[in-house]
């Protein structure tokens, strides 16, 4: 049986292999980008090389206005998010527990689901024109679906030796989904939790980008329109920067808040 203290080297060889591998594909992917363009195998005037980007993203962090808009992205993203994620885990809660809830609303649930949220951006317009709100709305709408379907998912999972445990304890409705539903239901959760703010990125810049709300999505257009090449490719990296960042930090939240759960216990052991 291996000690723990002889496991924590290799789960810190198998990391740091894992983040030198990532950091490496990086480098190779942004070496291709500064060599394509050099070479004629893509218009430099419309596809400059790594190394400019990156000069004119410097540029960028030495600018107010770049701050203002990064601020202004992530305070939308963070409010659609913060709403889809509370009210895609109650609702969903709400109609894992009652089947005959769920049976209700399925049918509605799988109409609404798949529209795409761009679709709902000229009614968003009409109703608070090309402001913040426009975009939450967006993202609210989008976000909320990931959120809503994996909590139900994570519900209908519960153990039903758990149910019958928390019947024969007489546990009343709140108590029973605070101690069995809501623990057995939180790796859904969290699941959730990863695709609905990568999709809430996603919409964030969209709406900034289409609706003109303030943000990086609207300095990318303004950009755009300006023909400052270089300074779309910048912002661009910078949303891309922003979706590893966040990734990352769901996924350490994750691993902190279920480390009691078999599938992480399970992994630690492997490594």
């Amino acid at each position: 049986m291996v000690s723990v203290a002889a496991r924590r080297p290799r789960v810190t060889g198998r990391r740091y292999r894992s983040v030198t591998l990532g950091a490496l594909g990086l480098i190779g992917f942004g070496l291709v980008l500064e060599v394509a363009p050099r070479i004629g195998v893509v218009p430099i005037d419309f596809a400059p090389p790594t190394s400019q980007i990156l000069v004119t993203l410097v540029e960028q962090l030495d600018q107010g206005s770049f701050w203002t808009a990064l601020l202004r992205t992530l305070t939308t993203w963070a409010s659609g998010l913060a709403i889809a994620v509370v009210a895609g885990a109650v609702i969903g809660v709400l109609l894992g527990s009652l089947p005959i809830l769920r049976a209700a609303t399925a049918t509605t649930i799988e109409f609404l689901r798949p529209i795409p949220s761009v679709a709902l951006i000229p009614l968003v317009i009409v109703l608070y024109g090309t402001t913040p709100r426009s975009t939450i709305t967006l993202v609210v709408y989008a976000a909320f679906w990931q959120m809503l379907i994996q909590v139900m998912h994570g519900v209908a999972d519960v153990d039903p030796v758990a149910l019958d445990t928390a019947r024969s304890f007489r546990l009343g409705p709140w108590a029973k989904v605070r101690y069995v539903v809501w623990p057995s239901a939180l790796p859904y959760v969290m699941t959730g939790l990863r695709l609905a703010a990568a999709v809430a990125l996603i919409l964030t810049i969209t709406g900034e980008l289409v609706i003109g709300s303030p943000g990086l999505g609207k300095e990318i257009d303004t950009a755009q329109q300006s023909n400052e090449v270089r300074t779309v490719y910048a912002l661009i990296l910078v949303t891309g920067v922003l979706g590893v960042l966040i990734n990352l930090v769901i996924r350490r939240g994750e691993r902190a808040l279920l480390s009691w759960h078999p599938a992480n216990r399970a992994e630690k052991g492997a490594a």
